[in-house]
Formats: structure tokens, C-alpha cells, sequence
């Protein structure tokens, strides 16, 4: 999919509310933390320990090609060292023999005493079993790509910013791609999901499209829903509403599952429910598991020290954001049944988004802080029994996700609560020099004029502390490209535009986190 310019409207849009200048600020400033992340922050969900186990039920198996792949990672880890290694390159591989072909050639390399392989065999292998990663996709010109589209962002009066922003533009020709024909003839010699259209990669590292980022590279956040709704609101298209109504519909259902979903009372007896995260897996993704395993030796999902990134305990929180992403969807999908004339699903949704907004409201809200926070999961063993609500299981710490619910409507609109989430973003601490923080713990994990102008590349992370500088650290080396960081400049451009008198650059980030 492709799009002339970038739309970065939600329900909010026409910013008619009295709150309408400080959400669309914070709006901005969440947006860009996601891609402008400092050092960069502690994933949200190691912050405190929990415990208990859930059934999940089956954990669904890895397929024999991924498998071995994993194992080539190893053994590539293993013959040329650390430095400048990535796993991903080797899960990325396609194969030029049959698997077992591959299989046996591999078992045969020579080893010394201590299993290894010598890097010239190594290498060997590869080129002789192995197509390059990245190779199952090829240059995709896109059809609709115009250099300079009509009508693309009319509030943009600036001419410095607005030929960077025509720069941004252009970068996504370099990134379009689409599935090479020959993927077609053998379909079990390659790890890539098959797409039948053309498509937008982050990076040249991410060699694929993701179904959590592709919403970033029209707008923000991550949702199926929020991209169909956002492109009929620009396009009036009744049938592709119609055709894609029942994928939302699906997909809400699988938010919904009964692996994602928990009950909560609250103190004041009422039930509700709202979802997590769930994958029916309990190893490292493929593409970094010889980091994860050479660094832990130990089980990914279930630990939960608070000290490192080995604490991470997904399964064992309620996250905000996830949930408003949710809802956002009920009110999409209500919105949307309404047009193609599906009054029954509609006001179904609109119930359910309405329960939603309240389980929010009992289970996040924390009204001293001024901001929702994530909440615990403590010691359950099913994933369907009714948990009471405790104030000590909400997650304290700050992090940028905890003000998402300023998205939408139903909470924006509320002058009195944007007034107090104004005042908990205020002394949160998250608001740095040049953005907001992702959290405010430093991991070594990991503004864009600035450092596009210093570097001739968009950038996957940017530090938040200082302008000018990109981010840094994490499991693999932080990537130029960048699609989320294209998206939400340009969206940020189209919704504020820029005066003609003012001057972009370090000083502007600098006035504007003042002003705030």
C-alpha cells in the first residue's frame, strides 16, 4: 500500500475540544517517543515482579526450516565471534537445495575437538547451500509515488522544513518492495510469509513488513482497524470497508481470546475485562535466540528480576496501551458496521468499547499521578478467573505509554482529565531536552531534523537527552531507514504544519518542551 501524503487523524481530529492544543502536543511527543527513545528505556513490563502461571494451552512448534536456521545461527556465532554479528541474517537465509539436502551438507562440515567449524567452510556453506538474506524480495517501483502529491501538507509553510519533509517523502521509493516470483515456485525453501502486493519495509535490517509496525509507517499506533478507518476517511471507499470488515472482526476476536483475556474486580465489586499479551511460544524469537540463550541461560518468558532485560514477565501484566488500542478498534469496528448498514454489530461494539473505557478507568487510572498505569497480574493459574483489584499492583514507574489514552475521544474530550494528565506528564519526568523518554530506567538499550541533516539518514532511535544525537545499543545495531520515524514526522507535519517565520533545529525542541 501506498500513500501520497500521510494522514495522521484519528477520532480527535478536528481539535475542536478545549483541550485541543495540549493533547495534540502530547499526542506528537508520544508518537515521536516511539521512534525517539532515549538510551533507551527498560521494556515496561520488568518494573515489578509477579507471579503465577496461566494456561496458555499448546504451545504451537517451530517449523524443521526455522529450526535449522537456528542452529546455522549458532554455529555462525560460534565461527565468526560477537563482533558485528546479527543473528537475524541467518533466519533471514533462504535455500538453493532441498532441506535435507541442506541438512546433511551441514552435519558434514569438519569439526574441530570443540564442535567448531572453521570460517572458510563456514563460509563455503552458506554461499553454496544458501540464497542472501533479503533475496525473496525484490524493488517494487511504486505506481502512485509522486515526488511532490497534491495537496501534501498545505500547513506546512516553511521552505527549509518543508523540502526536508518532501526528502522524507521520496525515502519511500527506496523502501518498497514485493515478493520475488521465484518465492512462489518453493514456498518451503524460504521463512518469508508470502504477500500477494507490494509492500513497505522499516530498514534494510528488516528486510520484511510487520504487522505491529505497518500502521507506524502511515500514522500512529499500531492498528489494522485505525489504518482501514484512517483510509476510508481519505478515500470514501464503501467496498474496501465492506471487504475488510470481517478481518477486524477476526482480529478483535483473537484480542479477545481466552489466552488474552483477565477478569478484574475492582474495590468497588464491579467485573471487567480487559486483555495482554499472549504468544503461544515460551523460547527466543528465531531471529535472536543464540544472544538470548548465550547471555541468560535461562527461560526468556519467566523471569522477573527487575535489574536486567531477562526480567520480562509479558504475560504477567495488563498493559494500558494495548488496551486502548483495543478500544480503539470497538470503535472503529462500530463506526465502520454503521456504514456498510450493520446496526446489530455496531451497537454491539459500542456497548463493548463503553465496558472497555470503564475497565480502563478501574483498573489503570491512578488519580494522584495523573496518569494510567499498568497493572500486575498476581497469582492466578487461569487465565479466566476473576482477580480482585489491588493499588499495590499497579506499575508506578512512568512510562511514556501510560498517557496513550489521550488518543482518543473518549478521553480527550474530557477537559478535566486532560488537565490532570497535562500535570502528570509534567512531573513525570519523561520529557527530555529533545522528546520523551520511553521510561526513565536507562538499559543501553536504546530531533529528526537535526540528525537528518547530520547524517543524511532517518533513524530507527534518537536520544531524547540530547538533540542531534541518535540512539543507540539493544541486540542489534540501530537502523537507518526508517519507516515509523518517516511516518511520524510526516504525520506530525501534516497535523501542525510549520510557520513560515520559524526556524527549525535544536532551539525550536528545546522552546517547545518548555512551553508544554
Amino acid at each position: 500500500m501506498y500513500m501520497a501524503s500521510f494522514h495522521s487523524r484519528s477520532s480527535n481530529s478536528n481539535g475542536n475540544h478545549p483541550a485541543s492544543s495540549f493533547s495534540l502536543l502530547l499526542l506528537f511527543l508520544l508518537l515521536a517517543s516511539a521512534s525517539v527513545s532515549a538510551s533507551e528505556t527498560v521494556p515496561k513490563a520488568m518494573s515489578q515482579p509477579a507471579t503465577g502461571n496461566f494456561d496458555g494451552g499448546p504451545v504451537v512448534p517451530t517449523t524443521p526450516l526455522v529450526t535449522f536456521l537456528e542452529r546455522v545461527q549458532e554455529i555462525a556465532l560460534a565461527t565468526f565471534g560477537k563482533k558485528d554479528f546479527d543473528p537475524k541474517l541467518y533466519v533471514d537465509l533462504s535455500l538453493k537445495s532441498g532441506l535435507s539436502t541442506t541438512v546433511t551438507a551441514f552435519h558434514k562440515l569438519p569439526r574441530n575437538a570443540s564442535e567448531s567449524v572453521s570460517a572458510p567452510d563456514f563460509k563455503e556453506f552458506l554461499h553454496e547451500y544458501f540464497d542472501g538474506a533479503g533475496d525473496d524480495l525484490v524493488y517494487a517501483e511504486p505506481p502512485d509515488f509522486v515526488p511532490e502529491p497534491d495537496g501534501f501538507l498545505p500547513k506546512v509553510k516553511n521552505p527549509q522544513v518543508r523540502a526536508w519533509a518532501l526528502e522524507v517523502h521520496a525515502l519511500w521509493k527506496n523502501l518498497s518492495r514485493r515478493v520475488s516470483g521465484s518465492v512462489l515456485d518453493r514456498l518451503e525453501f524460504h521463512t518469508l510469509l508470502l504477500l500477494p502486493g507490494p509492500i513497505v519495509i522499516p530498514s534494510s535490517r528488516f528486510r520484511e513488513v510487520y504487522y505491529w509496525d505497518s500502521y507506524w509507517v502511515i500514522s500512529q499506533p499500531p492498528i489494522l482497524s485505525a489504518m482501514v478507518y484512517d483510509i476510508y476517511n481519505r478515500t470514501g471507499d464503501f467496498d474496501f470497508v465492506k471487504k475488510a470488515l470481517p478481518a477486524l472482526l477476526k482480529e478483535h476476536q483473537f484480542w479477545n481470546s481466552r489466552i488474552h483475556k483477565v477478569n478484574v474486580q475492582d474495590d468497588q465489586g464491579g467485573n471487567h475485562t480487559l486483555s495482554r499479551y499472549y504468544a503461544m511460544w515460551n523460547k527466543p524469537r528465531p531471529e535472536s535466540s543464540t544472544i538470548v540463550y548465550s547471555s541468560f541461560h535461562q527461560n526468556y518468558l519467566s523471569m522477573r528480576n527487575t535489574s536486567d532485560f531477562t526480567t520480562l514477565a509479558i504475560t504477567s501484566i495488563l498493559p494500558i496501551d494495548l488496551n486502548i488500542f483495543i478500544l480503539k478498534m470497538e470503535l472503529d469496528i462500530a463506526s465502520m458496521a454503521q456504514i456498510v448498514g450493520d446496526n446489530r454489530t455496531a451497537e454491539s461494539f459500542l456497548k463493548t468499547a463503553q465496558a472497555r473505557k470503564q475497565a480502563i478507568n478501574s483498573v489503570f487510572w491512578n488519580e494522584e499521578k495523573g496518569q494510567w498505569l499498568d497493572y500486575w497480574i498476581s497469582n492466578g493459574t487461569s487465565s479466566q478467573e476473576c482477580r480482585r483489584w489491588k493499588a499495590s499492583n499497579q506499575n508506578n514507574n512512568a512510562f511514556a505509554s501510560n498517557f496513550v489514552p489521550i488518543w482518543i475521544d473518549l478521553f480527550n474530550s474530557d477537559t478535566c482529565i486532560v488537565e490532570k494528565v497535562r500535570k502528570g506528564f509534567q512531573s513525570s519526568g519523561l520529557l527530555g531536552a529533545a522528546g520523551i523518554a520511553t521510561s526513565l530506567t536507562r538499559s543501553g538499550e536504546q530531533c529528526n531534523y537535526v540528525a537528518y541533516k547530520e547524517t543524511g539518514a532517518m533513524h530507527e532511535k534518537y536520544d531524547v537527552e540530547k538533540c542531534r544525537d541518535i540512539g543507540g545499543g539493544g541486540e542489534y545495531i540501530p537502523q537507518t531507514g526508517f519507516s515509523w520515524s518517516n511516518g511520524a514526522v510526516l504525520a506530525f507535519l501534516e497535523e501542525f504544519g510549520w510557520p513560515e517565520d520559524l526556524k527549525i533545529g535544536c532551539n525550536w525542541v528545546m522552546h517547545c518542551g518548555d512551553e508544554l
